[in-house]
């Protein structure tokens, strides 16, 4: 199917080759987002000589991004989707959509369901919460920067920032300001609940409305940047790792002996062993930073991508430790993930696109919770994690059983691959 339909869409084309109309501005000079999408495409052809042959126009509703999910858009990929479990998580099953190009993880992880629900289920519990953002500012001195960090810290100053911070929104509830010095620059890591939300936008405009606050005491007070990487946002760091981000999680599971070696073709005694050997002593000799597991962020990134959150946020979404314990007389093992800093909405952003809410509407997490605001986003967290907890024990199991290389190889290979391999 040609990307222009008409003589008008002909013209519009050759502006945007030529450089008189703005790719950006196609939307709102054609008001129709398909069409835009279509010239766009057409005049990228022209372009660059490649027409993206393979590359879907057509079947995607590009009105529903406009202004918030993608901007310039020229198609849509696709994603197959697989369904793993049921997973068996405090008292009810979830069934978990996983967007994947990785041949074996839904499988894998829908073993690791298995096995969790044929021991009793697991359990998780929600830690705390409180999304983070960070400005930088800068003072004339490294005193004066102080002063600033004493005044914000100071509990007796607690309500009114509170006050001025929770303007943003309904949803939006201060909790705490943290602050470190750098020489004459001042880092302050602001920490909200924000609801059903993944929250970035919330706390970053409260934190616009305090420092809007403070300039009036602190005018001499200059603001480098909104974020100055305290927060911190989308980067393996300490801060996240040790204070949390987002929902912090704990999700554990026993599972029973004979459910490890009929299932999962290994022993309770490997997999605490080969647990300590690799997710521990190894990721320390690597000098990991929440690295302490297995492979955490493939679960995290193919739920992510399937529910709309932001597939970015896997880095610091997937800090996890992996713990294994030989209980009851050695015989069964406990096993649990703990996630400090898991950054998950159920509204916003790509949460409203009809192939990412229907996974979250298999989950039972679509929208907002109106019952208790911020329900649904800690109940998709804990589903995250309790996943992770199904992924690690099956690949866990997989190495200990030498099992790994054996599956992919047959797996995660396509039918033309393995014939010149035999060849």
């Amino acid at each position: 199917m040609r990307a222009i339909s008409n003589d008008d869409d002909e013209e519009i084309v050759q502006a945007v080759v030529s450089g008189k109309m703005p790719s950006y501005a196609l939307e709102s000079k054609l008001g129709d987002c398909r069409r835009a999408a279509g010239v766009r495409r057409e005049a990228l052809r022209r372009t660059t000589g490649r027409a993206m042959e393979g590359l879907p126009l057509d079947g995607f509703d590009y009105a529903s991004i406009l202004g918030q999910c993608c901007e310039m858009p020229v198609g849509y990929v696709q994603l197959p989707v697989g369904i793993a479990g049921p997973l068996v998580l405090d008292g009810r099953e979830y069934f978990l959509p996983m967007a994947t190009t990785e041949g074996c993880l839904v499988a894998s992880t829908n073993r690791g369901c298995k096995a969790i629900g044929e021991s009793g289920g697991a359990s998780s519990v929600v830690l705390r919460e409180g999304m983070t953002r960070a400005p930088a500012v800068r003072f004339a001195t490294a005193r004066r920067a102080a002063e600033l960090k004493f005044f914000v810290e100071d509990a007796n100053n607690f309500e009114t920032l509170a006050a001025v911070f929770n303007r943003s929104s309904r949803f939006a509830g201060l909790q705490e300001i943290q602050c470190s010095l750098a020489g004459k620059n001042l880092y302050m890591r602001f920490s909200c609940s924000t609801g059903d939300a993944m929250g970035m936008n919330m706390v970053s405009k409260g934190v616009e409305n305090v420092l809007d606050y403070l300039q009036n005491d602190f005018p001499d007070m200059n603001v480098i940047s909104i974020s100055g990487n305290f927060c911190s946002d989308k980067k393996a760091a300490a801060v996240n790792w040790i204070e949390g981000r987002g929902k912090s999680v704990v999700c554990e599971a026993t599972i029973k002996a004979e459910v490890v070696e009929k299932i999962l073709k290994t022993t309770v005694p490997a997999l605490v062993e080969l647990n300590i050997l690799k997710n521990l002593a190894g990721s320390a000799v690597a000098g990991a930073m929440g690295g302490f597991n297995a492979h955490a962020s493939n679960i995290v990134t193919a739920i992510f991508i399937a529910t709309g959150q932001d597939p970015a946020q896997n880095v610091e979404s997937s800090h996890c430790i992996t713990m294994m314990e030989a209980v009851k007389d050695g015989k069964d093992l406990h096993i649990s993930v703990t996630m400090p800093s898991m950054e998950v909405g159920t509204v916003g952003g790509g949460t409203q696109l009809p192939s990412q809410a229907a996974c979250l509407d298999l989950l039972g997490v679509k929208g907002a919770s109106l019952e208790s605001p911020g329900a649904n986003a800690r109940l998709l967290a804990t589903i995250v994690a309790g996943a992770v907890l199904a992924g690690e024990l099956s690949l866990m199991s997989a190495l200990a059983a030498g099992q790994l290389v054996k599956s992919h190889m047959k797996y995660n290979r396509s039918s033309k691959d393995v014939s010149k391999a035999a060849s």
